[in-house]
């Protein structure tokens, strides 16, 4: 005879499988882009996020520094 799963069980796994998912979305390897390259092998950059204007400045030490 096939064993019953309680309804509760049932929402317990769509509670794992969200949160393995939610996990792996987690665990993703985020973009990766080149200083050099967003500097265009100068020392700064421009960078714009909702409307707002970054700058990326590449040190003499080899560190980043972004300002408003």
């Amino acid at each position: 005879m096939p064993e019953r799963i309680h309804p509760d069980e049932q929402e317990g796994d769509k509670t794992m499988n969200a949160m393995n998912e939610s996990f792996l979305r987690a665990v993703e390897t985020p973009p990766r882009h080149d200083a050099i390259e967003l500097t265009g092998g100068g020392a700064t950059a421009q960078i714009l996020l909702n409307d707002q204007c970054y700058t990326l400045r590449i040190t003499r030490q080899g560190k980043l520094i972004l300002t408003k």
